[in-house]
């Protein structure tokens, strides 16, 4: 349920509102918007008497919201969130670029990847520590290590920095992480979300391989049930019957998620297609749809790559898709 305020409201009559409608033993949330302030309740709103909230002086209307998704929902947030990521902002207007390799792999190799993507403009570095491979003889990541890395590239290039978590438990390493991201295999790792939720670090969610947008919408609010509303939408592709590339980018799930919500939306254009070749184009298809931010991961020796080497870019073909992006947005 929401509650539209008619403009004006005097802050006394808002505050006496909502301490009224934590006492109905209802969640509060107020959006502070352009045009309008809105009130929204999250609980067993069905014993608020809607007669009785639409007749006070201070509110102009009020809706019940069918969708599951409550905090999440743009109905209760009709402006875009921003995301402050260590400095980075993502989401109304501020438009992320994360670059960096698969996997960490060595001191020499983050450095130089994170040197010069920043060069190139990259406003966050990306990098697995953390690796959840299919194949567990597979290079399953530096661990611990490679979050020391990923530091130390952030103190020498003042990047931001991006990487994955795959247990609950590993939270603690994770102090100094800007932005702290769930794979698609753990898109739905309930006990791990709600873990996320009692934090208050930005979380790049991303989206499973089979799993609707409704799912993903779903997810966030585990999270932001918990409190924690600094959510970005992550995604990279969804399964489909294609055998030339690896997966198909949904780009329509860009417009489709900013009707729906009012959190960011990052696209993986690497992961979407595997092919290094396919990357500027979906880049440049993701940027077109409204994505705020994309995250593309470049190597400084693909052919050697421990992970994902035929779809990264070298730092020289990253500084170029970068600036074919960067011009498109400015026609956009």
């Amino acid at each position: 349920m929401i509650a539209i305020l008619k403009p004006g409201a005097a802050q006394a009559q808002i505050d006496s509102l909502k301490e009224w409608l934590i006492a109905q033993g209802l969640d509060v949330h107020i959006s502070v918007g352009k045009y309008q302030t809105i009130v929204g309740l999250v609980g067993n709103t069905s014993k608020i008497d809607i007669d009785l909230l639409s007749g006070l002086e201070i509110v102009e209307s009020v809706k019940r919201i069918s969708d599951p998704f409550k905090n999440a929902n743009r109905k209760f947030h009709p402006d875009d969130t921003i995301v402050d990521c260590g400095g980075a902002k993502v989401g109304g207007g501020n438009f992320a670029m994360i670059a960096g390799p698969c996997s960490v792999e060595s001191e020499e190799q983050i450095l130089e990847v994170a040197r010069a993507v920043k060069a190139a403009g990259a406003t966050m570095l990306r990098g697995g520590a953390f690796k959840p491979r299919t194949s567990p003889y597979d290079f399953q990541g530096l661990k611990a290590d490679g979050i020391e890395l990923l530091l130390e590239a952030k103190r020498e290039t003042g990047l931001p920095i991006v990487t994955e978590i795959m247990n609950a438990n590993h939270l603690p390493l994770f102090e100094d992480v800007d932005v702290i991201q769930v794979g698609a295999r753990n898109m739905q790792n309930f006990e791990l979300l709600r873990e996320l939720g009692r934090t208050r670090k930005p979380i790049l969610l991303k989206r499973g391989l089979a799993n609707t947008l409704k799912e993903l919408l779903m997810s966030a609010e585990y999270i932001m049930a918990g409190g924690n509303e600094n959510i970005i939408f992550f995604f990279r592709d969804t399964a489909t019957s294609e055998i030339y590339t690896r997966n198909t980018l949904d780009v329509s799930a860009i417009p489709m998620l900013h009707e729906l919500s009012h959190l960011p939306v990052v696209a993986d254009p690497s992961h979407a297609t595997g092919l290094s070749r396919l990357v500027k184009p979906m880049a440049l298809a993701a940027a077109a749809a409204g994505a705020d931010g994309l995250m593309i991961e470049v190597h400084s020796n693909p052919a050697k790559a421990l992970c994902d080497g035929p779809q990264s870019l070298t730092p020289e073909q990253y500084a170029d898709v970068a600036a074919a992006v960067a011009r498109l947005r400015e026609t956009l």
